[in-house]
């Protein structure tokens, strides 16, 4: 599983980063960031990834297999 972030829509309220600390950080600015490689979910976070999808307001976050 990946997760795609896209920085254009991402408006910093961070729930991502609630849901999946882990997987999502954030920036100097106070917007997210991935903080796995190439988006790889690790195993174990599958639930709090997609979690954090479904509560992105601006729906700046993509789950993919």
């Amino acid at each position: 599983m990946r997760v795609l972030l896209d920085l254009a829509k991402c408006q910093g309220h961070l729930r991502c980063h609630e849901a999946a600390p882990q997987v999502f950080g954030f920036d100097d600015d106070g917007l997210a960031l991935l903080l796995t490689e190439e988006g790889i979910v690790p195993a174990g976070l599958e639930e709090a990834v997609k979690l954090a999808e479904s509560n992105c307001p601006e729906r700046a976050i993509d789950v993919v297999d």
